[in-house]
């Protein structure tokens, strides 16, 4: 899509749509490119508990874009270096399963531009699924998912969440 293709589609969008697509692809963008705004091998392991500031010493001395990815990745998410993909020598701000629920609600607000979609109860039932028992089997048994899995059903997970965000902008952008 050209520029022009793009400036006339945005320009078609409300203002609610505008910002919850600005507000899903700037915090995609910043999770991906966080390990490569900080030098290599500054994270080491950032293995850690969800509510809990774990890792302070570690982000107080990133960037302030880095930080803010950083510090909600450690606050929010249990940021196990197992469970977590690396790169550039740094650990991701979030997990594998966050990555692709992140990923997901900015391809899924995105897909469903100019799209009427109309979710129903039992498809959001399986899309979410596949993140619920993935989640909930690997929790009360032996069983370990793999990262490539927790993307994948992160990505179900969060792709529904952002259609259904997207229906939620176009009826505030009708009501406004």
């Amino acid at each position: 899509m050209s520029s022009w293709q793009f400036t006339k589609k945005w320009n078609t969008l409300g203002r609610w749509n505008k910002i919850f697509l600005s507000l899903t692809s700037v915090w995609t963008l910043l999770i991906l490119a966080s390990p490569l705004m900080i030098g290599s091998g500054e994270t080491g392991d950032l293995s850690g508990s969800v509510g809990i500031y774990d890792n302070k010493e570690v982000i107080q001395k990133m960037n302030p874009l880095s930080k803010l990815a950083y510090y909600s990745g450690d606050v929010n998410c249990h940021q196990l270096s197992h469970r977590s993909y690396e790169y550039n020598g740094n650990q991701m701000p979030f997990c594998a399963r966050d990555l692709g629920v992140f990923a997901g609600l900015t391809f899924g607000f995105v897909f469903s531009l100019g799209r009427r979609i109309e979710l129903t109860l039992p498809l959001i039932i399986l899309a979410l699924a596949p993140i619920g028992l993935d989640g909930t089997i690997q929790l009360f048994t032996d069983y370990e998912s793999t990262n490539i899995r927790r993307v994948v059903t992160g990505l179900i997970a969060g792709a529904v969440t952002g259609i259904a965000l997207k229906i939620i902008a176009d009826s505030l952008d009708k009501k406004y």
